[in-house]
């Protein structure tokens, strides 16, 4: 078995107010509830439609409390290890970007990152970047966290999790290859729920992805979704028809280049801030049914618009096929 750079998604508690299905990790496994929106880095852009005109730092509380304020589905970061052992949020392996220091995360202590300002921008911050603990606890009940862990080890981000009580809101992701087994039955994921990631460098041909993608859905433990990394069209339509077949939804990247190669996002969100219905809409026509973006707000309005939230059908423009309406089973109810 082959595993790739880790993923994780927490669904963590429930959205109040919410028309769609009080528990978000029920959502996330009924492929009927319609499009779900991922914030790429959480909400750190500007959302002028919602009348928030400046950026907030990434990876941030304070963009995690403006995908709370948006009402976005599944808010997306990035999870670190210190020289000492701590897990944190950063994006790059470097600090200079982001915050007000320079160095590798790697090379810094919890108490010198912290000691660091985040920047929006150009602009310092009173903000220090992130534990993952701490960012956890602000994010329970009240929105999915969906954590791309860059360093530190699955085991140790599951002791964490359990530390935080968030086990029953856990969904693990990483790299599936060709020949593994349903990665969701490992010991490591008992208890916890599991996605694999298929494509990326060298994916193999599309009968192989439709292979990877029906020996993962068929374990004994329900996988709610396939996350497509680089696959192109022909390895899309065998992934999705699998993956209906299944019962599961697409996600994908609406970031350039990132998760599917010569469909409508290869322009990705440039293209969707001047024709949302070609980007957007066109992966959306194709089946995929969560999205992950840099500008959530505005996918948030195209969504709302075209009324494709909620229990929505989503029906595939070139093989006029829709969801079935029968739900998938969570981990939970197996």
């Amino acid at each position: 078995m082959r595993l790739g750079a880790l993923s994780i998604a927490l669904a963590i508690g429930t959205m109040a107010g919410s028309a769609h299905a009080a528990d978000p990790r029920e959502r996330l496994y009924d492929p009927t509830d319609g499009v779900m929106v991922v914030a790429h880095r959480a909400c750190h852009a500007p959302a002028p439609s919602r009348g928030l005109t400046s950026a907030v730092p990434e990876n941030s509380l304070a963009a995690l409390e403006r995908c709370i304020a948006l009402g976005v589905d599944v808010v997306e970061v990035d999870v670190r290890r210190t020289q000492d052992g701590a897990l944190v949020l950063m994006h790059d392996a470097k600090v200079d970007r982001t915050t007000t220091g320079k160095g590798r995360v790697a090379d810094l202590t919890l108490g010198e990152l912290q000691a660091l300002r985040l920047k929006a921008g150009d602009q310092a911050t009173d903000s220090a970047p992130p534990t993952l603990s701490a960012f956890l606890k602000a994010a329970r009940g009240r929105i999915l966290v969906n954590l791309d862990l860059k360093q530190g080890s699955p085991a140790q981000v599951a002791r964490l999790v359990h530390d935080v009580d968030a086990a029953d809101w856990v969904l693990f992701k990483a790299r599936a290859g060709l020949g593994a087994p349903p990665i969701a039955d490992l010991p490591l994921y008992k208890n916890l729920a599991f996605m694999p990631i298929i494509g990326g460098k060298g994916a193999p041909r599309a009968g192989q992805l439709a292979a990877i993608t029906t020996a993962q859905a068929s374990g004994a433990r329900a996988i709610p979704a396939i996350e497509l990394d680089g696959v192109k069209k022909n390895g899309f339509v065998a992934v999705r028809d699998a993956a209906r077949a299944a019962g599961v939804r697409l996600w994908t990247n609406a970031l350039a280049g990132k998760g599917l190669k010569g469909l409508p996002d290869a322009a990705g969100d440039r293209r969707a801030l001047i024709d949302p219905a070609k980007a957007w809409g066109g992966l959306i026509a194709q089946g995929v049914s969560v999205v992950q973006t840099d500008y959530p707000a505005a996918l948030l309005d195209y969504l709302d618009g075209q009324g494709l939230r909620g229990a929505a059908t989503i029906t595939v423009a070139d093989a006029r096929w829709s969801f079935p309406g029968q739900r998938a089973a969570s981990p939970r109810s197996r």
